[in-house]
């Protein structure tokens, strides 16, 4: 019988809420990278953004990988391309790459499940994000400079302020 040397064998991965790296993100809220490109052999990167009213990214989009939201709990206005749409509690939307995107929490809190293909996408919050298990140094910020540094670093191009 001839070896094949094409077949590819995963590799199951489970992490607990305890092992899973914590961020803080975009105004005080928090970025979780349940699953990581490490994780998943550069096939997919699941986050999860705990995040408060008015939170908002850049206007921006993704060269690199295609991005599926869902929101899990409270509100949010969805800009893509040119329509604006309200996002609901539950609701969930496919955002293929190369299309201009943003979003603005509307709910005082919310629950956002992120998942990219291909993984990756989390180097960009650990550049520009911080380890929430590290101390937090006097004046951190993640400035407009840094945000953009991370986002060119990872294929993503930023389009304009947050709408």
């Amino acid at each position: 019988m001839a070896h094949r040397t094409d077949i590819v064998v995963s590799m199951a991965y489970l992490a607990q809420p305890d092992q899973q790296q914590k961020l803080e993100w975009l105004d005080g809220g928090q970025f979780a990278v349940l699953l990581d490109s490490a994780a998943t052999e550069g096939q997919v990167t699941v986050g999860r953004f705990s995040v408060a009213k008015g939170e908002a990214p850049p206007y921006h989009l993704h060269t690199r990988e295609d991005e599926i939201f869902m929101l899990i709990k409270g509100t949010a206005l969805l800009w893509s391309d040119d329509q604006e749409m309200e996002l609901s509690e539950g609701g969930i939307v496919y955002l293929p790459r190369n299309v201009p995107h943003g979003y603005r929490i509307t709910s005082d809190t919310a629950d956002l499940l992120m998942i990219c293909t291909p993984g990756g996408i989390e180097g960009m919050f650990r550049h520009a994000g911080r380890d929430l298990s590290t101390p937090r140094p006097d004046g951190f910020e993640i400035s407009r400079e840094l945000m953009a540094e991370a986002a060119d670093m990872y294929g993503q191009v930023i389009l304009g302020p947050p709408r």
